[in-house]
């Protein structure tokens, strides 16, 4: 059985954990799979957007502790599977969709919050995890955390560790929409479609920008800004956009 499901619909590719017996917790092959599958994604043209859900109970429970603790490795050697993850999914310029159910813990809440988008069912429950086992936080979140809800938040998050409802992860921007459980697949479906029939090219030109702001000066992002500018407006969907505006119509994007 393969820990790691992949399926195409339309322009949107679905990534499935499939480790449904823990809670879909990362292993070695898992994590490989998932920066592999990144990797491929990245130079499909095929794909314009990406969602990543988990099998039955929930969205993921974070690191297999038996799994890595039997294969000997340093930290280092583990947490170079999530960096590179990481890494895969930043240079990834096309939308990433977390579509949460149940729980998403430790890293499983880390590898959400390195996705471009999350929406949780009714019964999503987050929470930080690290330290309750005397680990401070990974799989990038001292990165990603304070900068969507603050220091100040990001600290008490991760130091106590609380386990937050889907609304509280609504109330504090962790999630971006919240929808009952028997509708999360079809409105994850709807919003995956919406960024795979959009200017998809532009969109993981936002990506880019968006990211290289927070570690640039105004003066370095003025410049930044006019560079990936430069570029969008030489994308194919932003000629047809602006036809579009001129002739009053919908425009027809094709991601290029």
């Amino acid at each position: 059985m393969s820990v790691l499901l992949s399926e195409m619909r339309g322009s949107v590719l679905w990534l499935t954990l499939n480790r449904p017996e823990t809670i879909n917790a990362f292993n070695g092959e898992l994590l490989t799979g998932l920066k592999a599958a990144f990797d491929t994604a990245a130079t499909d043209e095929a794909v314009r957007a990406i969602v990543v859900r988990g099998a039955d109970r929930g969205f993921t429970s974070g690191q297999d502790l038996k799994a890595f603790g039997s294969l000997g490795l340093s930290v280092r050697e583990g947490l170079g599977y999530y960096t590179r993850l990481v890494q895969s999914m930043t240079a990834c310029e096309k939308p990433i969709l977390a579509s949460i159910h149940g729980a998403a813990a430790g890293a499983g809440m880390s590898f959400a919050l390195a996705c471009d988008y999350r929406i949780a069912a009714e019964n999503a429950v987050l929470t930080t995890g690290f330290s309750r086992i005397g680990l401070i936080p990974d799989c990038a979140m001292p990165y990603t955390l304070p900068r969507i809800v603050g220091y100040a938040k990001a600290f008490e998050l991760a130091t106590l560790s609380p386990r937050m409802s889907a609304q509280e992860c609504l109330a504090l921007g962790l999630v971006n929409k919240v929808v009952p459980l028997e509708q999360l697949e079809s409105e994850t479906a709807a919003i995956a479609e919406q960024f795979a029939s959009g200017p998809t090219r532009t969109y993981g030109l936002i990506k880019r920008a968006l990211r290289l702001s927070s570690q640039s000066s105004l003066e370095e992002m003025l410049e930044l800004e006019a560079e990936i500018q430069d570029l969008a407006s030489q994308t194919t969907d932003h000629q047809e956009g602006v036809r579009a505006f001129f002739e009053k119509r919908l425009p027809e994007y094709k991601g290029k």
